[in-house]
């Protein structure tokens, strides 16, 4: 006689538990299938293309109802089970008992909606069955109607490529700094968030959901930052959670998900489930693989049949069209592993592979993904790479033959191959040029041929061009690179990101081809900086591609604790900033009071977790961050002047408060102290300053180029200002110019060594136009950059960064 076996979830992890049981042991059960949904098993990966209008419903059925009915299956289709009594074992759905000798249960998952105001409207719905399928199409229907998707993973997506094929305009709300962060590193998400904008998707990341607008309906979405989107429809995609309500109330044991044990048993031997709704050893999975090898599993159980669930590892497509995309494995960095990176930003293609123990763990494909499965053969099988290391980035074709030339692929260029596409220079022009003109460097070709003289993504073909025709002879270590990320040196890097509007850091290693997929503690302070200094008020500062100090705003100590430093205009402080200071270092247990060489009180030995009540403190004060850990301006040293010393010409400390007011918060290649002194007798030391002031009886001395730490170096004279307004407007105009041409953590006096003290006075004391330039780009970057990073951090920002934790390394040297 053959047993019961109730089957609770009509979905693709059942289905195809019984493809398998009904393979094994076509006679063993009499089933009944219950199932939410008023149909049968489909395949739900095909969703987004019938969203799309790609592919139909029929197209993704995987059982019909002939299939239901060959196999003998007593199908409930519309039916909720609302209980199972375990004593009786009967399941109870509307108003039907079924009895059971085996249950499984396959109940899948449940979306995750945020709980924020508004998420009930009508038109707020997510993306899980072929219901929510069929509201979003109607919703696509309306005129101009608009989307916000909040989630920017893998359901996300293709949910908004689906949206926007059907003619709405929609947005993609991400919480994380980059699109499908599980499955992706920063470098594919960049690519695949420019794929997703260049057809018409806006993509917004970091976003903080604060509510959904409307009263009888959706009307829009607003963040936390005030944000406001249009929506006729918000999809939420940010998440599943196994449904085990019904396990619950059975009292199976459910932690996450509904336990299970390598049989894919529950804590009754006659439960078994399977799916999105369970929870083995710690995990669970919605993936369809691992739930296939669960069904796989199951129904050898229920055949009595020895099998163990294993998870596997898993590989990752998005289902868009158009989008070539493909990661596996662990592609995470961590010690002991290194990767293989390559880049062709003309293409569009980026591949990544993570090694660890001669062996691939993990990759992401992105442009070009046809071996794909082949690197996730090699990652299943561990498979040793070592004889194929120098190919293997390359793919399966290369394998087995000859190492590759580049030299020799360049030299079999035709003559007229073109070289550079922007001046329309070819291989002949470049390769004559050399010889007849004796060329041995790039910047030489540059000057003679306008070879890679403009966008300069053929820099490295003509630099393949010079050593193929120079041999031996080409020395190209005249450029020194930024870190081994890169071929590239910090100018070719500065003026790169300006000519292709690179506004990202991913854009910048994808464009310029970076040999990394993140980079380096090296070069990613340096992007970071050079982004913030060209795009302000459109690049946001990237606070983990910052030194500790930067980080958390306050230096380290070689005990572990940090000093704080508020700043004090030009050195100036009055009895309630002291009291405040006396206050905080009472209240914190602060051991060290220091009066430093800038002229300000530095407190040390502050413990990182309180580091915001402190500055919170300070603030209430009226004091913020003196910077005193910062690549920007520390300090403007003051003598008292004419007001108090006899010997004063001008007004000393005003002029020291106001540049110091008038610059503070603005990031530099590297830090930056002035001085003004109120006399040629120079009290404040402004002639050992990266900027000094001598005031004189005619006006102000500009002094620039000083040093006076590990190099000792006295100040060059830059030009004389009559008045105080002229003064202001040089020094912040110099300062510019440092900004955009020096090099990260080149010092002022390192910086005005290489251009020459010729080319800065030219820009700044000769060209009254260009000076203003640079006093205009100067005062506009302010109106980002003077923002207390204290009091943000006293509000919240990155409270992450100041939990009581062990830091581990130690800080840079200083400076």
């Amino acid at each position: 006689m053959k047993q019961k076996l109730v089957v609770i979830g009509a979905g693709m992890a059942s289905g195809r538990m019984l493809e398998h049981l009904f393979d094994a042991d076509p006679g063993a059960y009499d089933v009944t299938l219950f199932g939410a949904e008023p149909r049968g098993n489909y395949n739900r990966i095909m969703l987004s293309p019938v969203l799309a209008g790609e592919k139909t419903y029929e197209e993704i059925v995987t059982h019909d109802a002939d299939w239901y009915e060959e196999h003998g299956v007593h199908c409930q289709f519309g039916k909720t089970v609302t209980k199972i009594d375990r004593e009786s074992k009967t399941v109870f759905a509307d108003g039907v008992e079924t009895p059971y000798d085996k249950l499984v249960i396959a109940t899948g998952s449940a979306p995750f909606i945020i709980p924020i105001a508004g998420k009930d409207l009508p038109g707020v719905m997510a993306f899980r069955d072929l219901d929510d399928v069929e509201k979003m199409v109607a919703a696509s229907t309306r005129p101009n109607a608009k989307a916000v998707v909040i989630g920017g993973g893998l359901l996300g997506l293709e949910a908004a490529a689906a949206l926007s094929n059907r003619g709405m305009e929609v947005v993609v709300l991400h919480l994380m700094g980059h699109l499908m962060e599980r499955q992706l590193d920063p470098a594919a998400g960049y690519l695949l968030q420019r794929e997703l904008e260049g057809r018409g998707i806006k993509i917004h990341c970091k976003a903080q959901t604060k509510a959904i607008l409307g009263e009888d309906k959706v009307e829009a979405v607003i963040l936390d930052d005030g944000t406001v989107y249009d929506a006729d429809l918000v999809v939420m995609a940010v998440g599943i959670r196994p449904e085990t309500r019904i396990a619950t109330d059975a009292g199976i044991t459910v932690e996450r998900g509904i336990v299970v044990d390598d049989a894919m048993q529950t804590s009754d031997p006659d439960i078994l489930a399977l799916g999105e709704c369970v929870e083995h050893n710690g995990m669970v999975y919605g993936l369809v693989a691992p739930l296939y090898d669960m069904a796989r599993v199951a129904a050898k159980t229920l055949t009595r049949a020895e099998a163990t669930f294993k998870p596997v590892q898993t590989a990752t497509q998005l289902k868009v069209t158009g989008v070539n995309l493909y990661s596996a494995g662990d592609f995470a960095e961590g010690e002991g592993r290194e990767e293989i990176v390559l880049r062709d930003a003309a293409a569009g293609v980026y591949k990544r592979l993570v090694l660890e123990d001669d062996r691939v763990i993990g990759t992401v494909l992105y442009g070009e993904t046809g071996d794909g499965a082949w690197f996730f053969d090699l990652i299943k099988k561990a498979e040793p790479i070592s004889t194929m290391r120098d190919t293997l980035i390359f793919g399966q074709a290369y394998q087995g033959g000859a190492e590759l030339d580049p030299m020799a692929a360049v030299a079999a260029l035709p003559d007229d191959a073109e070289i550079c596409g922007c001046n329309g220079v070819c291989k002949s022009a470049i390769t004559g040029a050399i010889a007849s003109k004796g060329l041995n460097t790039l910047d030489g070709v540059r000057a003679h041929t306008k070879a890679s003289a403009s966008c300069g993504s053929c820099t490295g073909l003509v630099e393949k061009l010079l050593a193929a025709t120079l041999g031996d002879s080409y020395n190209p270590a005249a450029v020194q690179p930024v870190c081994p990320c890169t071929d590239l040196g910090h100018d070719d890097v500065r003026r790169l990101i300006v000519a292709k509007e690179l506004k990202s850091i991913p854009a910048v290693m994808q464009e310029l081809e970076w040999k990394t997929s993140c980079g380096c503690a090296k070069c990613r302070p340096a992007l970071n900086y050079y982004l913030l200094s060209t795009w302000p008020g459109e690049y946001e500062d990237d606070n983990q591609s910052r030194f500790i100090n930067e980080r958390v705003h306050a230096n380290i100590q070689k005990d572990g604790t940090y000093s704080v430093v508020p700043r004090m205009w030009g050195g100036i402080t009055n009895p309630r900033e002291l009291r405040a200071i006396a206050d905080v270092a009472d209240k914190f247990a602060i051991p060290t009071i220091k009066v430093t060489g800038g002229q300000r009180i530095d407190l040390l030995g502050v413990k990182k977790e309180d580091l915001p009540a402190v500055w919170g403190d300070l603030n209430a004060a009226g004091m913020v961050s003196g910077a005193a850990y910062a690549k920007g301006l520390r300090t403007v040293k003051t003598c008292v002047g004419s007001d108090w010393c006899r010997f004063g010409t001008q007004d000393s400390t005003g002029l020291g408060v106001r540049i110091e007011k008038f610059m503070w918060g603005s990031w530099t290649p590297a830090k930056v102290k002035m001085a003004v002194s109120g006399c040629p007798r120079n009290c404040a030391e402004a002639t050992c300053k990266d900027v000094g002031v001598i005031c004189v009886d005619s006006g102000y001395e500009i002094h620039f180029a000083g040093a006076a730490g590990l190099d000792i170096k006295g100040t060059e004279v830059l030009c004389h200002a009559k008045t105080e307004d002229e003064a202001l407007e040089i020094i912040v105009a110099l300062t510019q110019l440092y900004r955009e041409q020096g090099r990260y953590l080149e010092r002022i006096y390192k910086w005005a060594k290489r251009v020459g003290s010729a080319s800065i006075k030219a820009n700044i004391v000769d060209d009254l136009s260009k000076r203003r330039h640079y006093y205009e780009r100067f005062v506009y970057s302010q109106k980002f950059a003077q923002v207390d990073p204290w009091e943000e951090r006293v509000n919240g920002k990155d409270a992450h960064e100041f939990a009581a934790m062990a830091e581990f390394g130690f800080p840079q040297a200083a400076e």
